[in-house]
């Protein structure tokens, strides 16, 4: 019996291990290739903080008209002032827009940040810091708000594929609860499935 125990206790030591090393394996993935990705190709891409060599490169390759900074206004940062560099160099929209990945959007917060990926000329690259959270929500809600897709679809867009980690107590579940909140009132008033 006490063999039996040690057994599985290995096994499962082992199996947690693998699990971390594949989990942190993609996290470096993510995070070393930009997290870009098209939302909808040719329309609105999605990506994490990305250098200013990247920037130049995603808006020459993809035609890039407008970028949503969900990091806010961070003017003597490095990496703000680059992106504001690029942005002005390459004649494109940039667009602060700060939100926190630690707490719900208000439904104001999602009326304007909804409006902005309505209205910004396109195509248009949304951004955070790692590309997960943040960019996640405002992913899924440009999905099911704007191109008007299905609560399953838009979902995706808020994902671990992306680097989406909202469990063991995460305060990044606040972008899932806004999501979950968004489309239960869509759903309520009738206009989501």
């Amino acid at each position: 019996m006490k063999d039996t125990a040690i057994i599985w206790l290995k096994r499962f030591g082992r199996t947690v291990g693998i699990v971390a090393l594949l989990t942190g394996a993609w996290a470096g993935y993510l995070r070393l290739s930009g997290n870009f990705h098209p939302i909808e190709e040719g329309v609105i891409y999605r990506s994490a903080q990305l250098s200013g060599s990247q920037f130049a490169e995603r808006i020459r390759e993809n035609g890039i008209k407008t970028i949503v900074n969900l990091r806010g206004n961070n003017t003597g940062r490095p990496w703000y002032d680059e992106e504001i560099k690029v942005s002005t160099a390459a004649g494109i929209q940039h667009i602060d827009y700060p939100i926190s990945s630690g707490r719900e959007l208000t439904d104001d917060q999602v009326t304007e940040l909804t409006g902005i990926l309505r209205d910004a000329a396109r195509p248009l690259l949304i951004h955070c810091e790692g590309g997960s959270d943040r960019t996640g929500l405002t992913s899924a809600l440009y999905e099911l708000l704007v191109a008007k897709r299905s609560f399953a679809e838009a979902s995706a867009q808020l994902s671990f594929r992306y680097g989406h980690f909202p469990w063991l107590g995460s305060r990044t579940v606040a972008m899932d609860q806004t999501f979950e909140r968004v489309a239960s009132k869509l759903k309520t008033a009738g206009e989501a499935d």
